[in-house]
């Protein structure tokens, strides 16, 4: 039975190495400046930088894990500096759920489901 959680507090370092790596470079996760101006007021998280967290936290559970599937939505945003609450726990056999929140106020970041196999 999986039942996993850490916690974390993604930095804008991560945010923009994982840029570089994925090419995904928009301005509301790499331009502290820009971002300043938006509605979210700093920069946010790359939706695939959570999921991420959540992958090797399930890959250092057991590394003969794969994935067959996922279903992924973003509620709302995870921000540089504040920490993260990441909970993975498996509803059925080879299916888990993931839940990530933002601890300062309990909102919801990532809410998911991933098929697995061993």
């Amino acid at each position: 039975m999986i039942d996993l959680q850490e916690y974390w507090t993604p930095a804008q370092a991560e945010f923009d190495a994982f840029a570089d790596v994925s090419g995904d470079d928009n301005a509301i996760h790499v331009d502290p400046v820009f971002c300043a101006s938006t509605a979210f007021g700093r920069t946010v998280s790359h939706g695939m930088l959570i999921y991420s967290k959540l992958w090797g936290m399930l890959k250092r559970h057991d590394e003969d894990l794969a994935q067959v599937s996922q279903s992924l939505m973003f509620p709302n945003p995870a921000f540089a500096g504040e920490e993260l609450s990441l909970r993975i726990a498996q509803e059925a056999p080879g299916r888990v759920k993931m839940l990530v929140t933002r601890v300062s106020d309990g909102a919801e970041c990532l809410v998911g489901e991933a098929e697995i196999t061993c």
